[in-house]
């Protein structure tokens, strides 16, 4: 099967890396607090993996190597690295109560609904040179903009107890306001916006 791959496709298995790498990188944090350089590379990676991303999709192009295998591969290393990680990374960085995991969950679950989504509707919504116009939805690639707050959290050291907003009780479990993002990104992404497509 790997003799199969072509350039575009190794370049989107490194961003699916760059994801792992990111979940390594928070769970080290966990393991060591006091070391917030594990969770700053978490968050550098997930840029990383979006540049990866991009090249990806001209690589493929300019050699014209576009397959079936590369769309999912692409798919499958987009929610490691802009739908899992990001999540992790949250959750490391202090979002750990009932109703941000339950949020955590749910900002998952759209991400791989709006995959799926563009998965099967991408030969429907693409024009007559086979180019998709629009994405239907926010990309899941932009959660890169809440790894990014969270590596300003981090740098500023407002982890834990001290992320912005605080936390507040709802019922009998806590919430982290700074959460709810993850919640709008979400819902955007499985909503019917119609974005047009570079």
């Amino acid at each position: 099967m790997i003799r199969s791959f072509h350039l575009a496709d190794w370049i989107t298995v490194a961003n699916a890396c760059c994801g792992v790498g990111a979940l390594f990188a928070a769970m080290s944090f966990l393991q060591a607090p006091a070391e917030r350089s594990h969770l700053l590379l978490a968050c550098g990676l997930v840029p990383l993996a979006l540049a990866l991303d991009f090249l990806d999709g001209k690589v493929a192009r300019w050699r014209h190597e576009a397959s079936p295998l590369g769309r999912e591969l692409d798919s499958l290393s987009d929610i490691i690295s802009f739908g899992v990680a990001p999540a992790v990374i949250a959750y490391a960085a202090g979002m750990q109560g009932v109703w941000d995991r339950v949020v955590l969950l749910y900002f998952v679950a759209c991400g791989v609904s709006r995959l799926a989504r563009y998965n099967v509707t991408a030969e429907r919504l693409s024009g007559e040179d086979g180019k998709v116009r629009y994405f239907e939805g926010t990309p899941i690639p932009t959660s890169v903009l809440l790894v990014l707050l969270l590596a300003v959290a981090t740098w500023q050291d407002r982890l834990g107890d001290r992320l912005w907003g605080g936390s507040t009780m709802v019922g009998p479990w806590e919430l982290h306001p700074l959460v709810l993002l993850f919640a709008v990104s979400g819902s955007l992404m499985i909503s019917t916006l119609r974005i047009p497509k570079p």
